[in-house]
């Protein structure tokens, strides 16, 4: 597994990890190794039910279920990517019920895609985020394990609600989905047709601000529990989140209008928060202190006066 057979593992993380491969290269490489992949097996999974050509749904949902069971050890395979994935689960000992969660959660982008409630979505992100985190955990293997279980998954949480917010447009377009809470569309006076008709009306982005609160208060949560990792994974930790918290600077800077514009982080961007980020953990090594003196999420959630509810997140 530490050979020839994470080659595709590594590729494919380096040509679509986008905002966490440059933090995976900060990890030590006992980590870095397991995380392309883990990378590499959540990405083909993904690609199952996100190609715009996709195959039927049937063929779909038994492709999906051959990836089960052969990242399992189910089934033999020949697809390396899956086989270095089961040795990796047979190692790290990651629980059967976290891949059975992921693959659930890629099962549902076949026929689902709106969600009515927050707490909808957050099913959906049990199985496509969370768990990923907790199979990242296991593989890092702290000793305060259990404690930084809630944290983990808070934080993988928020990542994911950050690109949702980030990619409402490319959601619609080329999946047709939409992952916005349709209540917190309506709560603001909008709805699923402002998005499908491309439509950035200020209800919209009033919604798109009420969710990038509750994000940052996974944020915080997340954050939070980096100390209960091993030292010398928190600063990669702590860089993935503070480059996922940036897309909150870029969607404000384009007017929260994410059906239009493009909230991507540039390369630029990425070395400078990297360079920005390093010198402030070198100077106190405080995972909390380090992401509010360089994040785009503030200590404590702000309020205003006239609509408190859209930045605190305080939406359900």
């Amino acid at each position: 597994m530490l050979d020839d057979t994470i080659t595709t593992s590594k590729q494919i993380h380096k040509q679509t990890g986008k905002t966490f491969y440059y933090a995976t290269r900060l990890l030590p490489e006992r980590i870095r190794t397991a995380t392309y992949v883990q990378y590499g097996f959540f990405r083909i999974a993904d690609e199952v039910v996100d190609q715009p050509d996709a195959m039927p749904a049937d063929d779909q949902r038994a492709r999906l279920e051959q990836y089960r069971a052969a990242a399992k050890g189910e089934t033999d395979t020949d697809d390396e990517v899956l086989s270095a994935f089961d040795s990796l689960r047979e190692v790290a000992d990651i629980p059967d019920e976290e891949v059975d969660a992921f693959i659930d959660a890629m099962a549902r982008d076949i026929d689902k895609d709106r969600y009515e409630t927050y707490e909808e979505l957050e099913g959906y992100m049990r199985g496509s985020a969370v768990a990923v985190g907790q199979m990242m955990l296991e593989v890092m293997d702290p000793e305060e394990k259990e404690t930084a279980r809630p944290h983990a998954g808070a934080l993988a949480e928020a990542f994911q609600l950050s690109n949702f917010l980030r990619d409402v447009g490319e959601d619609i377009e080329e999946y047709g989905r939409i992952y916005l809470p349709i209540e917190t569309l309506e709560r603001f006076d909008s709805g699923p047709e402002d998005i499908v008709e491309r439509r950035a009306t200020d209800g919209f982005k009033a919604a798109v601000r009420a969710e990038m609160a509750r994000a940052e208060r996974l944020y915080r949560e997340g954050v939070a529990g980096i100390r209960y990792l091993p030292e010398d994974c928190q600063f990669a930790v702590l860089l993935s989140a503070v480059l996922y918290a940036e897309h909150h600077r870029r969607i404000e800077a384009v007017d929260y209008d994410t059906i239009h514009e493009d909230a991507e982080l540039s390369r630029a961007r990425k070395l400078y928060l990297i360079a920005k980020t390093y010198w402030h953990w070198r100077r106190t090594h405080d995972p909390e202190a380090t992401f509010y003196a360089v994040s785009a999420v503030p200590e404590e959630a702000p309020r205003t006066e006239h609509h408190p509810e859209a930045v605190t997140g305080d939406v359900v």
